[in-house]
C-alpha cells in the first residue's frame, strides 16, 4: 500500500492540501520537526490528539530541560530498540546527529557513556514489566557517583522512556512506514505486514510465511467457535475449564510464540541498542500463583 500507513489507504490520510486547523497543526509540525512525519500524517486524522501529542514531543524534546538534546533523543533510541521499533530508532538517530551528539555512540549501547548504560536496567523493566521496578532501582541511579543521576534529569529521562514505549505501540498499530530519507541511509523498517517498498527478510514472515499465518489464524478462529458451540451443549462447563481450553488451542496452534526469544530478522541498527534482549513480557500474574509485589509511588 503506497502512504505512511500499510494499513490505512492514502486516500484517508490528510495531504498537504488540508485546510483549517489541520493545515496549521501540520504547519506547525513542520516548524518544529523540519518535516512532517509519517506519525504526524497518520495522527492527523485525529487533529486535536496530533496537536496535544506535538505539544509535548516539544516540551520533551526542545524546551528547557535537564538533559541535554542529544541524550534526550539517545534515551529515544534506547526506548524504541526495547521494542524492537526500528522506524523511531532510525528517527531519533537522525536527530541525535542533528543536535551535535557523537556519532560514536550510535555504534551501540555499549560506546555510549556509562550513565546512559545504567538506565539499561529501568529500561528494560518499565518496557516489559513495569510492576518490577522498585525503589531500589531509583536509589541505584540516584547514588552519588561520578555517573550519579540528579533527581530532575532522571524525571526527565523516565518520562522520555515510557514516552517511547507507547509511542512505539502507535507505530506498529497503525503500520507506520519508514519515511523515504530512512530506506536507504539507516536501512529502518518497521515490522508490520510487509510492502513492495519494504520486502521481508527470506528467513523472517515474508513469502509464504503470512499466508501460513493466516491459514492459522482461521484454524484457531474456527476451534475457538466449536469450543463456543460445545459450551452451549454442555451443562456445567466453568468459565476457568473455557480459558484452559482456549490457552491450549492457542499454544497447540503455535500461533503465540515465546516472548522471550528474540526476533531473528532484527537489523544490527536496533539490536546494538539493546543489551540482555532475551527480557521480554511475562503475564503479571498467573492462575495459581501469588501475585508479584508491586512499586506504588503515589
Amino acid at each position: 500500500a503506497k502512504g505512511p500507513s500499510a494499513f490505512i489507504p492514502l486516500g484517508e490520510i490528510p495531504q498537504e492540501g488540508a485546510e483549517g486547523s489541520l493545515r496549521r497543526l501540520l504547519i506547525e509540525a513542520f516548524g518544529w520537526a523540519g518535516r512532517v512525519d509519517h506519525v504526524a500524517m497518520v495522527m492527523g486524522l485525529h487533529p486535536e490528539y496530533l496537536s496535544s501529542f506535538w505539544k509535548t514531543q516539544y516540551l520533551l524534546l526542545r524546551m528547557d530541560g535537564p538533559l541535554p538534546y542529544h541524550k534526550r533523543h539517545y534515551i529515544a533510541i534506547m526506548a524504541a530498540a526495547r521494542h524492537q521499533c526500528s522506524y523511531l530508532v532510525g528517527v531519533h538517530m537522525g536527530e541525535f546527529l542533528q543536535v551535535g551528539g557523537d556519532p560514536a555512540w550510535l555504534r551501540g549501547l555499549h560506546c555510549a557513556p556509562q550513565k546512559l548504560r545504567n538506565l539499561n536496567e529501568i529500561n528494560k523493566l518499565l518496557a516489559h514489566r513495569p510492576w518490577l521496578v522498585t525503589k531500589e532501582h531509583i536509589e541505584a541511579l540516584l547514588k552519588p557517583g561520578e555517573d550519579s543521576w540528579s533527581l530532575a534529569e532522571l524525571v526527565q529521562a523516565l518520562v522520555l522512556l515510557t514516552h517511547y514505549h507507547s509511542l512505539a505501540s502507535f507505530v506498529f498499530g497503525c503500520g507506520i512506514k519508514p519515511e523515504e530519507d530512512q530506506d536507504g541511509g539507516n536501512g529502518c523498517w518497521t515490522p508490520s505486514p510487509h510492502s513492495d517498498s519494504s520486502p521481508a527478510p527470506e528467513d523472517s514472515t515474508g513469502g509464504s510465511g503470512g499466508k501460513d499465518a493466516m491459514q492459522e489464524v482461521e484454524m484457531l478462529m474456527e476451534r475457538m467457535k466449536l469450543l463456543q458451540e460445545n459450551q452451549l451443549e454442555e451443562e456445567g462447563v466453568t468459565q476457568e475449564e473455557m480459558e484452559t481450553r482456549f490457552e491450549l488451542e492457542k499454544t497447540e496452534s503455535l500461533l503465540v510464540p515465546p516472548s522471550d526469544i528474540l526476533d531473528p530478522s532484527l537489523q544490527s541498527n536496533v539490536r546494538c541498542f539493546v543489551e540482555d534482549p532475551e527480557f521480554g513480557y511475562k503475564d503479571f500474574t498467573r492462575r495459581g500463583e501469588q501475585a508479584p509485589p508491586t512499586f506504588r509511588a503515589q
